[in-house]
């Protein structure tokens, strides 16, 4: 069978009632797939390298590494490899009872950019696990399929919403995914390709406060969150989220909460008794 033919029920199994179906190819400018009546599903691609090309009605588009595309569902259209390229790329078939779609612009064609580390690999690797299950068909596997499909559109939705510099983003991510990590201003700036007074001053025009500040307010929030819901003390969860003096961790709590954290243990345990 011609490993084009994805959209027959042979390819990865019969395709009804919602079933996904998904693949990972490197193609040619030869690449070519035509859909004048469109599908009864939508259609997701991520470049990983090369371009694709993509017509619609009134309408050519082009997408290179980093893009997503989300080809609405009973939209006409033909894409392929751009004349010349190649086009490396994942993609997935899903039907429209996935209701994320809604929170993306309402388009035939939807195109976005990727444009940071964390983000590209996030996306990348729920596409893999799209992959994987759609194909292993162990118990569960739509689902499974289906929840790392909603990850990769609601990532998408939060960064259509409120869009920032790719580098602040990035600062972001390292901050809160080692919030309990003593961090260098100058090793945050070599890792986003910026210098640190450069990094300094757009995160704080950005997010509206400073990095410290930024990185302050995460361990405290998840500080709060586990004196509230764990049976771990006050001295335990400041070390937990990164103080390692416990008085400079209850001055910054009460600055937060206008109690101690101690306090605000106390009181929250009291309440849910």
């Amino acid at each position: 069978m011609d490993k084009h033919s994805y959209n027959k029920p042979a390819a990865y199994g019969e395709y009804v009632n919602g079933m996904i179906i998904a693949g990972h190819y490197h193609e040619t400018d030869t690449y070519l797939t035509k859909r004048p009546n469109g599908r009864s599903d939508w259609l997701i691609t991520y470049t990983l390298e090369g371009e694709g090309r993509f017509i619609t009605p009134g309408r050519e588009d082009y997408c290179s590494k980093g893009d997503l595309t989300l080809l609405r569902h009973g939209t006409p259209h033909q894409y392929g490899t751009r004349s010349g390229r190649i086009w490396n790329f994942v993609w997935a078939h899903f039907s429209s009872r996935i209701v994320e779609t809604n929170l993306l612009p309402d388009m035939p064609l939807f195109i976005h950019a990727v444009d940071n580390d964390s983000a590209h690999q996030r996306i990348y690797q729920a596409f893999r696990r799209v992959i994987s299950d759609s194909i292993e068909r162990s118990a569960y596997w739509s689902e499974l399929c289906e929840n790392n499909l909603r990850e990769i559109l609601l990532l998408i939705a939060q960064r259509e919403s409120k869009p920032i510099d790719a580098r602040i983003e990035e600062t972001q991510h390292l901050l809160s995914t080692n919030m309990a990590a003593v961090f260098r201003i100058d090793e945050l700036a070599r890792k986003v390709g910026l210098s640190p007074s450069r990094l300094s001053h757009l995160y704080k025009e950005t997010i509206g406060v400073s990095i410290v500040e930024s990185l302050n307010q995460m361990r405290i929030r998840q500080a709060a969150l586990m004196l509230e819901h764990t049976n771990r003390n006050a001295s335990e969860v400041a070390l937990d989220v990164g103080f390692q003096n416990y008085n400079h961790f209850a001055n910054q709590f009460r600055k937060h909460y206008g109690v101690s954290p101690r306090a605000y243990q106390s009181g929250r345990t009291r309440k849910n008794d």
